[in-house]
């Protein structure tokens, strides 16, 4: 770390971060690693087999279907971005990270949690076509135009989350280079400035209001138009099939938005709620999400679940064979 002085303050030029875990819990921090590694790989596992599925199977090529691998790869991209290291920290205190290494981390898994919130109001958008305009389904959702909103969601991800590396370049550190986190979180690191960061804490209010808050309206009217649509059907069982495949991507919504929102609002009370609380809400939004999204729809969608179980007998059957 090169260091000079300014002022009554020494400041740093920061060549790398010691990341120092869950501070409070350094005694627990293998038991902790326990959990977290088997959540990581079921995370793993669970999504690399449902893009397996979904990519493979040509009767899966359908708008739902391919909304739901794109969230498969950007829980990958989020999980395996922050869990490895994280891992390291907790049984071989490997918290050492490099300046450039922690910015690409954290453009990584801000880049992956945009994504994802533009995934699910894609997703939201698909339900609505399907049930409200059933008639104009396969002429709205063509393959090229979900190829088209696939790149609008990267694309909007990178332009949002790249002026954040760019302000974080030129910053000056003057407190330490110990970060009291498992990964690296943009205002983590913009706390150790001795910089003006007002810039840096308004664009993030920014991000979550204009992007993130209009995603969740958005997806709101949308479920409110296909909750009206829904019980407008005539028939009952009608209405049943369509709240049952309306209900895996609200348990999903859910999941996604509850702990960042709760993550959100541990960071700006981080005076009140204790440092291991703050630090282990924010590590469920990267953990809980990837692990759960493939099970909740690999269990509640008929034709994945059938894909799965007949993947899991061919499996058995050559391993039968071969023995």
């Amino acid at each position: 770390m090169q260091s000079s002085p300014t002022g009554n303050h020494t400041v740093f030029y920061p060549v790398t971060y010691i990341l120092t875990g869950i501070p409070g819990t350094e005694e627990s921090h293998f038991w902790i690693a326990i959990p977290f590694c088997l959540i990581y790989a079921a995370s793993l596992f669970g999504n690399s087999l449902l893009l397996f599925i979904i990519l493979t199977e040509q009767s899966l090529h359908e708008p739902m279907y391919l909304f739901v691998s794109m969230l498969a790869a950007a829980d990958l991209l989020l999980s395996t971005t922050t869990v490895p290291k994280m891992l390291a920290v907790f049984w071989f205190r490997a918290g050492e990270i490099s300046f450039a290494a922690c910015l690409t981390q954290m453009f990584f898994i801000h880049v992956s949690f945009i994504a994802e919130s533009a995934i699910l109001l894609a997703m939201a958008f698909d339900r609505y076509v399907a049930i409200c305009d059933p008639l104009k389904y396969t002429a709205v959702l063509t393959k090229s135009v979900i190829g088209k909103m696939g790149l609008a969601v990267v694309t909007r991800s990178f332009c949002i989350i790249l002026p954040l590396i760019i302000l974080m370049k030129p910053l000056k550190f003057c407190r330490t280079n110990l970060l009291p986190h498992t990964y690296c979180e943009h205002m983590i690191i913009t706390r150790l400035a001795c910089d003006n960061i007002t810039v840096h804490v308004w664009y993030g209010v920014a991000v979550a209001l204009l992007v993130i808050g209009s995603d969740i309206v958005l997806i709101a009217v949308s479920y409110g138009l296909i909750l009206r649509a829904v019980f407008l059907l005539p028939s009952k069982d009608a209405r049943l099939k369509a709240l049952h495949t309306c209900g895996s991507h609200v348990c999903v919504i859910l999941m996604f938005y509850v702990p960042a929102v709760f993550s959100s609002l541990a960071h700006q009370f981080g005076h009140i709620i204790p440092g291991y609380i703050v630090n282990l809400l924010a590590n469920l939004y990267v953990l809980i999400p990837p692990m759960l999204n493939p099970i909740v729809y690999g269990v509640t969608t008929k034709e994945i679940l059938k894909r799965v179980i007949n993947l899991f007998y061919q499996c058995w059957s050559r391993s039968s064979v071969l023995s």
